[in-house]
């Protein structure tokens, strides 16, 4: 007996000892595989936990108009800047000793691992927040042993190198919440059309529901799976005691309102806009040194929404249906901001900007740039030339070119500058590129900053080099702008996801210069108020009758027209607009309505965009004095001659003669002398050529 007792406790201490050497063994190699780990993880450092980030953009008044994002849409917000329910209801669901382990939970490890091993296959998972934003950064969502050891192993990382809080902040702006969004800020503004520091606790609750199965668990999929997770939430937030029991009930009674249809990232304001803003932002980024595909700018713009509204409203008013296109651009003449843009009738169906890419013949549109160098070269808007039919010879005289007027018609008289501009008479202008000469008109093209070839021949006056609708609309704003040229913008600042500022407008050196005197600039612009004034008419009317019901307040602007082509390019001293008709494969328009849609467009934009604004005159500066005159003679008008308007001009091209007077006869371009009328030639060496 005492022997078989022997034994026993032999065998005991031998299991025991056994035991005991086992489980230094395991501690060692527990131990050492800390070690291990820990001396692996601080070789490999800290993982780089970047991540793309979507670019946003606002409008003038700071308002979000869309976004811009690779392959997925997220915007990185601060843990501050988040409703502190968003962050409670994740720990509450995913993990609720978050703040207690180091990357693992090895309870729910150990219980997941148990239903794995019954199923022979990976069932259930057991991450916790941490094993999640590894996932969401370096992994895929296979369900395999390799994953689940590579998660485990940027999580241990992650953990040793990041606190608390960057960890929960990173999980969640990288989780997936279905429908292309990627973190609570894209989430909060696609499902509530609000930003994610705005949401309530019900609406926290129904957002934390969708991660588990975004294709089951949107409220936009399936609603009731979505509220009753929702609800299961909002109880183990109740239990964790993030909220009380008050709070619970009222967030479970709350109606939620689903944005989606007009969520701020699903509709993306001024398309061909944004494409533009993107281009420039591209630009001042990399003259930075930095690169813009690293995402999470927040890019302030020029576009004011009213503006942009007023255009896409009368364009879809006007535009009849086929493949007539448009282009459409307005502008600030003081700062260079541009306010709105439309490049086409359809962003989807192509994005091919029709204002900044497409180079069409201007037309009659050119003619205030003729008349700018005419002004410089002795002209004034009583400088007379007959019209009537005329035969051009050029190319040393091998080649004759014989325009006509829009309607086959001749004045068969002298007239002036201001009416051929109100009138848009060709045989002034072709006789006015004549008379100052192929070179100082291309100077002042390309003082103006114009992508365009100006060729030496007759036809160049009537518009036919082709030019962008942006270089054109350029230039009317330079001279609404009393001759300064500020170059067009679109962005007001840029900020990091930081929100540090990279770039500010106001700081920067302001790319304008002087390409055109005071004097000749407000000439011209009220030169072309006569577009609008039915005193010029003659044998055939001013350019804007067909529109000046509608006007209200002063407007300078040009119409221009060819076969292909319709145009008009006008402003206020507020505003400069530019519009754009014809057919992309450059086919003829001859439709009566489509040649309406070009001008109507554009004065039911300056009236509808001007609205509230005050009414402002063009005020005449230093040196320029305004004279009643007869348009007929040039003289200064009396109550015996009926044509009568207000011309402004220098001192020295005052009449003085009335217009009664018998011998008062227009004296034509031609028949002037230098010592009749001296020459103010333009000093270009002023501009930097």
């Amino acid at each position: 007996m005492r022997r078989v007792q022997h034994r026993k406790k032999v065998k005991r201490s031998k299991r025991m000892k056994r035991f005991f050497l086992l489980s230094i063994a395991a501690i060692c190699a527990l131990s050492g595989a800390f070690v291990t780990l820990r001396i692996y993880a601080q070789i490999v450092g800290a993982p780089i936990i970047q991540v793309p980030i979507s670019s946003v953009f606002l409008d003038n008044q700071g308002n979000v108009i869309g976004d811009r994002f690779e392959e997925q849409r997220r915007y990185w917000v601060s843990l501050d800047e988040m409703s502190p329910f968003l962050s409670q209801a994740a720990i509450a669901v995913e993990d609720k000793d978050f703040y207690k382990h180091h990357g693992f939970d090895f309870s729910r490890i150990a219980s997941a691992l148990l239903k794995d091993v019954k199923a022979g296959k990976k069932v259930e998972g057991a991450s916790t927040i941490t094993q999640q934003y590894a996932r969401n950064l370096f992994l895929t969502h296979e369900k395999s042993w390799n994953r689940k050891i590579n998660e485990a192993l940027f999580a241990y990382r992650l953990e040793i190198f990041y606190e608390k809080e960057d960890l929960l902040e990173g999980y969640l702006n990288t989780v997936y919440f279905g429908h292309g969004m990627y973190g609570v800020e894209a989430a909060s503004r696609f499902y509530f059309g609000k930003s994610a520091k705005n949401i309530t606790l019900s609406e926290s609750a129904l957002l934390m529901a969708i991660p588990k199965g975004p294709s089951h668990y949107s409220p936009l999929v399936n609603e009731k799976k979505a509220v009753d997770r929702q609800q299961l939430i909002l109880k183990l937030m109740e239990d964790q005691q993030f909220v009380t029991t008050a709070q619970r009930e009222r967030a479970k009674k709350e109606k939620f309102v689903l944005k989606a249809e007009d969520s701020v990232v699903t509709k993306k304001t001024a398309p061909y806009f944004l494409e533009e803003v993107w281009k420039e932002a591209s630009e001042i980024v990399k003259r930075k040194g930095l690169r813009i595909e690293e995402g999470g700018w927040t890019i302030e713009t020029t576009l004011n929404r009213q503006h942009q509204q007023a255009a896409e409203e009368v364009i879809e008013k006007w535009m009849p249906e086929g493949e007539l296109q448009i282009g459409f651009i307005s502008m600030e003449p003081k700062t260079g901001y541009v306010t709105a843009m439309v490049g086409g009738r359809s962003f989807a169906e192509s994005p091919f900007n029709r204002v900044t890419q497409a180079k069409r013949q201007p037309g009659s549109t050119i003619k205030p740039l003729l008349y700018a160098a005419a002004l410089e070269n002795g002209f004034s808007p009583l400088t007379y030339m007959d019209s009537e039919r005329t035969v051009f010879t050029y190319d040393n005289g091998r080649r004759e070119y014989e325009p006509k007027n829009v309607n086959g018609e001749f004045a068969e008289h002298p007239i002036s500058l201001a009416q051929a501009i109100a009138i848009s008479d060709n045989i002034y202008a072709v006789k006015t590129f004549e008379q100052v000469g192929y070179k100082p008109f291309q100077q002042l093209i390309k003082r103006f900053n114009i992508d365009m070839e100006i060729k030496d021949t007759p036809a160049t006056a009537l518009g036919t080099s082709e030019v962008s609708l942006f270089d054109m609309t350029k230039a009317y704003n330079t001279i609404s702008d009393k001759g300064i040229q500020k170059e067009p913008t679109y962005i007001t600042k840029i900020s990091n996801n930081k929100g540090k500022v990279i770039y500010d407008v106001e700081t920067e050196k302001t790319k304008e210069k002087k390409v055109l005197l005071e004097q000749d600039a407000f000439m011209l612009s009220h030169l072309l108020t006569g577009m609008f004034d039915p005193t010029f008419n003659d044998y055939s009317p001013a350019t804007g009758n067909s529109i000046r019901s509608k006007q209200t307040r002063p407007y300078a602007a040009k119409s221009g027209t060819t076969n292909t082509d319709q145009y008009i390019i006008g402003f206020s001293p507020q505003l400069t607009a530019g519009v754009w008709n014809g057919y992309d494969q450059g086919k003829q328009v001859s439709d009566a309505e489509a040649k309406q849609v070009t001008k109507q467009v554009w004065i039911e934009f300056m009236e509808k965009a001007h609205q509230g604004l005050p009414v402002e005159p063009f005020i005449a500066p230093p040196g320029i004095r305004g004279v009643i005159v007869d348009i007929e003679t040039g003289g200064i008008a009396t109550s015996a001659c009926k044509k009568q308007r207000l011309v402004y001009l220098k001192e020295k091209d005052v009449p003085t003669k009335l217009c009664t007077d018998p011998k008062l006869k227009p004296q034509t371009f031609e028949e002037r002398t230098e010592d009749d009328h001296p020459w103010s030639i333009f000093p270009f060496s002023l501009f930097g050529e």
